[in-house]
């Protein structure tokens, strides 16, 4: 059994399956972790989500903003943005049963020494207390009191993470550090404004996984979003967001042993 840990996909259902083909998966023995981002700007949400339906338990999916950003359009929360390729998965038939399970994926999995998120992790939390968090925000997604929820779930304040924050508030921070997070201050202050690389982040600012007293230093964290940083590996951290979406390449770790496979994505 291997495990292939996957980039943000964003709707691109044929390289994907190009992918999947390249690593030899398979479903009755293999496992795909997906760090989020399966819907949006690409060409093929809809084939992709009933895909990913299709293969059962053999998928551990996160959810990212991209996918949070349908459910809230759905919901009647938000309008679609200019570039969004939503349409299709809302026209379906099948909408409700894609909505539903998309509606189900956690924000946050862990297992043994391995962490899947979409984007990242304050600094201030350790593993276990993301994964309770997280928990919290995903019991409001899979409720009724979403759709009220969804109408305020945008927006870059509070930016610090406090113990004491309560509500709406409170499911801000951990949506906006698990789904949008890229660099912060020292203090653990979030920064939403920056979206390039490592070599011009702005004075004052880190990468969040390279705040000094970060809590989550000691378990090996996969996730994505960040397809300036590109491909990153190192003994705590599987950066895997390669662009796809922007004639880039999808990319996948099998994390048993590292082996890098990567699939140029032509314009599509």
């Amino acid at each position: 059994m291997a495990t292939y840990a996957i980039g943000d996909l964003q709707g691109c259902h044929s390289h994907f399956l190009e992918l999947l083909d390249l690593i030899g998966f398979n479903p009755t023995r293999d496992r795909l972790w997906l760090v989020g981002d399966i819907v949006n700007r690409g060409p093929d949400s809809l084939a992709l989500l009933r895909s990913l339906i299709t293969l059962g338990k053999c998928v551990t999916v996160v959810l990212g903003n991209h996918d949070l950003h349908l459910l809230a359009v759905a919901a009647g929360a938000t309008h679609q943005h200019r570039g969004d390729t939503l349409q299709p998965v809302l026209e379906a038939p099948d909408s409700g049963i894609l909505l539903d399970w998309l509606r189900q994926r956690p924000l946050f999995y862990h297992e043994d020494e391995y962490t899947l998120v979409h984007a990242g992790l304050l600094p201030d939390w350790h593993i276990e207390q993301a994964g309770q968090l997280a928990q919290e925000v995903e019991t409001v997604i899979r409720s009724d009191r979403f759709q009220s929820f969804s109408r305020t779930m945008y927006g870059n304040t509070p930016d610090r993470w406090q113990d004491q924050l309560q509500g709406e508030d409170r499911w801000r921070v951990i949506i906006n550090a698990m789904t949008r997070l890229r660099v912060c201050s020292v203090e653990g202050r979030l920064n939403f404004s920056y979206k390039g690389g490592l070599s011009a982040i702005p004075q004052g600012l880190l990468p969040w996984f390279e705040i000094p007293w970060r809590s989550s230093q000691n378990t090996t964290i996969v996730f994505g979003h960040w397809s300036a940083l590109g491909l990153r590996l190192t003994s705590n951290l599987i950066a895997l967001d390669t662009g796809c979406v922007w004639q880039g390449c999808l990319t996948s770790v099998r994390l048993e042993d590292r082996k890098v496979f990567q699939l140029p994505c032509e314009q599509h």
